[in-house]
């Protein structure tokens, strides 16, 4: 079998699949889980060999002509580089684990089998992102992840918080779709093809008119899916939807699809000076701004959430610099550890017994209770904070050695702007990750809240996912940068003395004076009575001295709902904690920008039809009811009366007729 046979079925499986336990869900629950986890797995396996065929050498690619378009064509295309076959694994590992830990998570769930079933869609359509050659067709698989996300993000839509967010990530994202409609259409006219390979050869030959606004339209489109500023609100309310989904979207599916674009279609950005900078002002800012959003979080979800804005931000960033090696070196690393993330957070929850518990505030004592998730998190958080030896020191350090080298003046493909703002806002996040890093691991493990009861151990198939995927958030970096060269046009991924040093010294930094913050806060909150432990979360957000926790006690009539007065980020943060924990009021003024000027209008659009386009048509009917309702009244059936009329109508004609004759 061929590998472009191979690589046809590595997102086909998943379709069949997600079908399979559409029609059969109901009628067969016994093949709900073998439909979920063994085409999925045989994907994984097939993407491995597709990948091992590829060999990080020469592209493959093969097309055949989908339908005549008359104008440009569009075509069922693959091209198969090194950073799609690796980027396939990634997905079908993330995705199978996924799956076989929804099916102790969600054991119990009546809506299981439309659960798995849109969960191997949601793989599907990102693999065929992946692989697809040709734009309209990769487009396809951008869209399905799309209404993917809808229901899966919804999937407990009794709650109002669940169909809120799946609303809002659907209609997010949508908003940038359009103009990246538009900015498919517009290259496309350019380049005279949606083929990928012919539209890099258009641009490597000065073949676009119109780089700049190209790029920009694109760009609109990745920072919603890919959750960057100003499009990434829809990302920390789609916690509402089940862990797993997190773990999978957040991962290496619809986030991972933004950067993954770029990183394929990268020389047609660097053709404008202009969008590099737009893309290294939107990395710096998504990734500063996510990351003190992340420190001032209590719900674990909403930390891990804002984390993943931020290191997308890494990832554009890179991309912002002309290196996509550095990029997709990050998103393969990213989401192993990410990945983890979730899941380690869902058997937290798990354990808990309910989402609700999903509050740091509200843990204790879970070391001993889950030891599985506590020592994989771990892993895992070690590699989010960039501590060598872990994966995401490796990454992380080869986005700043290429914003570095930028900066030096080593390559003509972005600007020094791009550099420096680059290489500043990464220092900053890492020091900043590190920070809400370390409150998260001191919050989840060592907190002193309410001890929620004890749900007894988690099923085997989700602590084994734990394990299976501690092992690249470990051991990836430490391999990849020496063995990914080979597939990543050949840029050397070894980390550099400089921008290692500092992006280290920071991370140390940031751990450091958080566990020191912690210790103290927890020392405070100890000299203050049982009753009264507990602060005020609209409060002064920079004081917990035990005077100001006793006497916002009040707000609260249950100390264990209260958030915990040893929580280091109010200190860290100070006045900013406020503002940082609601997402800096952007969703207010969205609503006050556009939700209510829509409003309105539809409030106004609704008026006029009713009271004004409604009046001419009730008008219109009006008028032959009333000429009707006349004419009734005429047809009495009373004979007399018709001979009285006629007589009378005659008169008036003869009056008529002899004045007329007169008057002549």
């Amino acid at each position: 079998m061929t590998t472009t046979t191979l690589a046809v079925l590595v997102p086909l499986l998943p379709f069949l699949a997600a079908v399979a336990g559409l029609l059969l869900g109901r009628t067969g629950p016994g093949f709900v889980r073998p439909l979920a986890v063994l085409p999925t797995l045989a994907s994984l396996v097939l993407a491995c060999l597709v990948a091992a065929g590829q060999g990080g050498g020469r592209a493959i690619d093969a097309a055949t002509g989908l339908t005549p378009t008359g104008s440009v064509p569009i075509e069922l295309a693959l091209h198969i580089d090194g950073f799609a076959a690796l980027t396939a694994v990634l997905v079908a590992l993330v995705a199978t684990c996924v799956q076989i830990y929804s099916t102790g998570y969600l054991r119990e769930d009546p809506r299981y089998p439309s659960y798995a079933a849109l969960v191997s869609l949601f793989t599907s359509a990102m693999l065929l992102v992946v692989y697809s050659g040709d734009l309209m067709v990769l487009l396809v698989g951008w869209e399905i992840m799309g209404i993917c996300s809808y229901f899966l993000v919804g999937h407990y839509w009794e709650t109002p918080e669940a169909r809120a967010a799946s609303l809002k990530a659907f209609l997010v994202t949508k908003l940038g779709d359009v103009p990246f409609l538009i900015g498919l259409f517009a290259l496309a006219t350019d380049a005279g093809s949606f083929r990928v390979t012919k539209v890099l050869g258009a641009v490597a030959s000065g073949g676009l008119d119109h780089p700049t606004l190209i790029a920009l339209l694109l760009l609109a489109g990745v920072a919603g899916k890919s959750a960057q500023f100003p499009l990434h609100t829809w990302l920390p309310d789609a916690m509402a939807g089940p862990t797993p989904v997190s773990a999978l979207i957040h991962a290496a599916t619809m986030v991972a699809a933004g950067v993954y674009f770029i990183a394929r279609l990268l020389p047609v950005f660097e053709a404008s000076q202009a969008a590099m900078v737009v893309l290294a002002v939107m990395a710096a800012v998504t990734m500063t701004g996510s990351a003190v959003a992340a420190l001032a979080q209590d719900d674990i979800k909403r930390v891990l959430a804002y984390s993943t804005i931020g290191q997308l931000g890494y990832m554009t960033g890179a991309l912002a610099v002309g290196d996509r090696s550095a990029a997709v070196f990050h998103l393969l690393s990213h989401g192993a550890f990410k990945a983890l993330l979730f899941l380690a957070a869902g058997v937290i929850i798990h354990a808990s017994g309910t989402n609700s518990l999903a509050a740091m505030s509200r843990m204790r004592n879970l070391r001993d209770r889950i030891p599985d998730a506590y020592w994989t998190m771990t892993v895992a958080l070690l590699a989010l904070a960039a501590i060598p030896p872990f994966s995401g020191f490796f990454s992380k350090e080869s986005v700043l050695g290429a914003a570095e080298h930028v900066v030096g003046g080593h390559t003509e493909h972005a600007p020094g702007a791009a550099g420096w703002t680059v290489l500043l806002a990464g220092l900053l996040t890492a020091l900043l990750t590190a920070a809400y890093a370390t409150r998260l691991w001191l919050l989840a493990f060592r907190g002193q809240g309410a001890e929620a009861p004890d749900h007894g151990r988690q099923p085997i198939a989700m602590n084994a996912v734990l394990w299976v995927l501690a092992v690249p958030s470990l051991a990836l970096g430490g391999l990849a940068f020496r063995l990914l060269p080979d597939w990543f046009d050949g840029r050397d991924l070894t980390p550099t003395l400089t921008t290692s040093v500092l992006g280290t010294g920071v991370a140390l930094v940031g751990g450091i004076v958080t566990y020191a913050t912690w210790r103290h806060t927890t020392a405070l909150a100890a000299r203050v009575p049982l009753g009264a432990v507990a602060a005020h979360p609209e409060g002064d957000a920079g004081r917990v001295e035990a005077e100001a926790i006793a006497a916002h006690a009040p707000a609260y009539g249950d100390v264990a709902h209260a958030p915990d007065p040893a929580d280091p980020g109010r200190l860290l943060l100070g006045p900013l904690h406020r503002p940082a924990a609601a997402g800096f009021h952007l969703d207010a003024v969205y609503t006050a920008l556009f939700v209510r000027p829509v409003r309105a209008g539809a409030s106004l659009v609704r008026f006029l039809d009713r009271e004004v386009v409604d009046t001419y048509v009730r008008g219109a009917g009006a008028l032959p009811r009333w000429l009707g309702a006349a004419a009734r009244r005429a047809q009495t059936g009373n004979v007399q009366t018709y001979v009285s009329a006629l007589l009378a109508g005659t008169v008036v004609l003869a009056v008529a007729a002899v004045l007329v004759a007169t008057g002549a």
